[in-house]
C-alpha cells in the first residue's frame, strides 16, 4: 500500500488558501476653528461715580486661508520609449530593452488652495433688569444736578456781570461804543435811587444887589433848578449816566 504525501489545505493545487487579508487606508484631517472672544459689556459714566452696563452686540469677520503641496515639485515626469523593432517578423525584438527616446507625461501634481469667509455675531444682554433700571434713574438724577449746577454758574456770571458794569457806569467808566467789549454791558441799566443826588448843573443868574428879588423871579429860579434835576427812580442808561458824570 503506496501513501502519498498528505495534502495540507494551505496549498491545494498550487494555490495559497491561507486567508491573508490586507487592508490598506489613507487620509488627511484639516481642522480649522473660529474662536470667538466675547468683550466685556459696553460701559456708560455719567461722572459721581455712576456707571451703567448695556446690552452689547459683538459681531467679528473672520478670513481664513489654507494652501497645501508636495515637495519636491515635478510638473512632468520623462517616460521612456522602447524599442519595438522586429525587423524579420519572428516575434522577437530586434532590440529588446533598448530605448528610443524619453517623452514628458505630466504629473497633474498642483497646489490646493483654499479662501474661507464668514462673520460670528453674539449678543450680550444682563440678566438683571432691576438694577438696569436703578441705573438708569441715579443717570436721570446726576444729569438733573450737573444742569442745576450749571444754572447756578450762569446765574453767578450775570450777578457779578450786572454789579461790575453797574458800579463801572456810575463812576463813568464805559466801554467805547465801537469797542468789541462794548456790549457786555450793553444791558445794564442804572437806575437813581431817591436817598442819591444825581449829577446835575445849575445856571445862576447875576443881579445888581440894591435890587430885591420879587416873589416871581424866586419861583422862576425853583423852576429852573427843578428842571434840570431828575426826580427820584429815573432809569438812566450806562450811556446817559456817562454823560452826567462827564458833565459834573
Amino acid at each position: 500500500m503506496c501513501l502519498g504525501s498528505p495534502v495540507k489545505a494551505s496549498d491545494i493545487g498550487g494555490v495559497s488558501a491561507t486567508a491573508n487579508p490586507v487592508a490598506n487606508s489613507s487620509g488627511s484631517v484639516t481642522n480649522q476653528a473660529i474662536q470667538v472672544l466675547q468683550g466685556p459689556y459696553i460701559t456708560n459714566t455719567y461722572g459721581n461715580g455712576i456707571q451703567c452696563q448695556g446690552p452689547t452686540l459683538n459681531i467679528s469677520p473672520f478670513v481664513t486661508g489654507t494652501n497645501s503641496f508636495a515637495l519636491p515639485y515635478e510638473a512632468t515626469y520623462k517616460d521612456p520609449v522602447y524599442d519595438t523593432t522586429d525587423i524579420d517578423e519572428d516575434g522577437l525584438l530586434d532590440n529588446p530593452g533598448g530605448i528610443l527616446y524619453y517623452k514628458d507625461v505630466r504629473t497633474g501634481q498642483k497646489n490646493n488652495h483654499s479662501i474661507n469667509l464668514g462673520v460670528t455675531a453674539t449678543f450680550s444682554i444682563p440678566l438683571d433688569r432691576k438694577l438696569q433700571d436703578q441705573c438708569k434713574e441715579a443717570v436721570l438724577t446726576q444729569v438733573d444736578l450737573q444742569r442745576q449746577i450749571l444754572a447756578n454758574r450762569r446765574l453767578d456770571f450775570e450777578i457779578a456781570r450786572l454789579k461790575n458794569c453797574g458800579e463801572l457806569a456810575k463812576a463813568g467808566i464805559t466801554f467805547h461804543p465801537k469797542s468789541k467789549y462794548f456790549k457786555i454791558c450793553e444791558d445794564v441799566v442804572v437806575r437813581i435811587l431817591s436817598d442819591e443826588i444825581p449829577s446835575h448843573t445849575h445856571s445862576i443868574s447875576l443881579r445888581p444887589a440894591s435890587k430885591p428879588k420879587s416873589h416871581d423871579s424866586d419861583h422862576a429860579e425853583q423852576s429852573s433848578a427843578q428842571t434840570q434835576t431828575p426826580p427820584s427812580g429815573t432809569v438812566l442808561s450806562t450811556k446817559q449816566s456817562s454823560s452826567l458824570s462827564s458833565s459834573q
